[in-house]
């Protein structure tokens, strides 16, 4: 009870903010789908209502949670063997949805572990550099923190196989961020880091869009989004579908949109209205100011998770901090680059917004730690 008298109002607020905007767009975005595939249209709005409150209660339990009890080396153990379990399980019993085995289907709901992952890289990777600081000082980082990045390779190998690209790639930028936070060499890293980039860019993107163009490889689900992400209204009655009527929603919006439900692109039009291009709908709905101030408010929240990392006195929250800012960038610029054709569709949500449990419950654990982080900085300041 005594954290509550400290609670983070500039993440919480907005927090809650977004949520219930979420619940409000994937009503909107998916009433018509829902009615399409024979079920109710607000059979997603109830869903994704039970995922937020669930959400709301997983805040509360890392509120009140010491954090100390994260760093136990048998809580850190169990999280390893669930997460290498339940990635390495997806090879023999993944269900497949937009071209990746990456869920469990679990009844009426699905799980899909890349994203909680997301939540396990953060606070075992920040314990392992935590508690090797020491080391990392007189023995240098390579030889300190080989041991944790060979496990982070086989974790995010396990996430690539699937194949699922988006969610390898925000879990690689965690586990980048924290590495350049825990005392790597900046200037080797940023050279190992650009020169990566330059060869993504300039010699394994061009040969991938080759091969996709050329026929090799027209089953794979992933090529053929680079496919779509090159030339878009080529195939706009194929694999460019998503992204073209991406482009009709954010121009029939325009600034202020044509008003809540009133959207065409998602009556059929617009695949995965409710998930990856939910934000081609509130645009269409709400307009463009209203979009700019979704994106504004996240910027404020990850702003603030940086802030609060920045202050802390211990290297294990600050990296908590670092770690959870990391993703909501990277997952908000992701989905953000697919909708707006910048960069290929990698089948990311939009933090908040984008209907899913996986998603809400993994930016509930992320953020109830760092609103666990920022009550214990307020009532230090306060006490001493």
């Amino acid at each position: 009870m005594r954290k509550l008298k400290y609670l983070d109002y500039w993440l919480l607020v907005p927090y809650l903010g977004l949520s219930v905007l979420g619940i409000v767009m994937v009503y909107s975005a998916s009433a018509d789908i829902g009615t399409q595939n024979g079920g109710s249209p607000t059979s997603y709005l109830l869903k994704q209502t039970l995922y937020v409150i669930l959400g709301l209660l997983v805040i509360t339990f890392m509120m009140a949670l010491n954090l100390q009890k994260l760093r136990d080396r048998n809580v850190l153990r169990i999280l390893s063997i669930a997460a290498f379990v339940s990635l390495g399980g997806l090879l023999l019993v993944g269900q497949t949805i937009n071209g990746a085995a990456g869920w469990y289907h679990l009844g009426p709901i699905s799980l899909q572990p890349a994203e909680f992952v997301k939540f396990y890289l953060i606070v075992w990777l920040a314990n392992a550099i935590a508690n090797r600081q020491t080391e990392i000082e007189t023995e240098g980082w390579y030889l300190s923190m080989r041991r944790p990045l060979l496990i982070c390779i086989a974790i995010l190998a396990l996430i690539f196989v699937q194949p699922d690209i988006g969610g390898m790639t925000i879990n690689a930028c965690i586990v980048m961020v924290l590495a350049l936070a825990s005392g790597i060499n900046w200037k080797w890293a940023t050279g190992l880091m650009t020169g990566g980039i330059l060869l993504v860019v300039g010699v394994i993107f061009p040969l991938l869009v080759k091969l996709s163009e050329s026929g090799f490889a027209k089953d794979s689900y992933q090529l053929q989004r680079i496919v779509a992400f090159t030339n878009p209204f080529a195939h706009s009655q194929s694999v460019g579908q998503q992204l073209v009527n991406s482009y009709y929603a954010l121009s029939n919006g325009g600034i202020f949109g044509v008003g809540w439900g009133n959207s065409i692109q998602k009556t059929g039009y617009l695949p995965e209205p409710n998930t990856d291009f939910i934000m081609a709908i509130l645009a269409e709905e709400l307009g463009l100011i209203v979009a700019l101030i979704v994106i504004a408010v996240l910027f404020l929240m990850i702003t603030r998770t940086v802030l609060i990392g920045v202050r802390s006195n211990s290297t294990y929250y600050g990296l908590i901090c670092y770690g959870a800012a990391t993703y909501l960038t990277v997952q908000t610029l992701f989905n953000l680059g697919g909708v707006l054709g910048l960069l290929p569709i990698t089948g990311v949500t939009f933090p908040f917004i984008s209907y899913g449990g996986s998603s809400t419950w993994t930016l509930a654990l992320v953020m109830g730690l760092v609103l666990n982080i920022s009550a214990r900085q307020k009532y230090y300041r306060a006490t001493h």
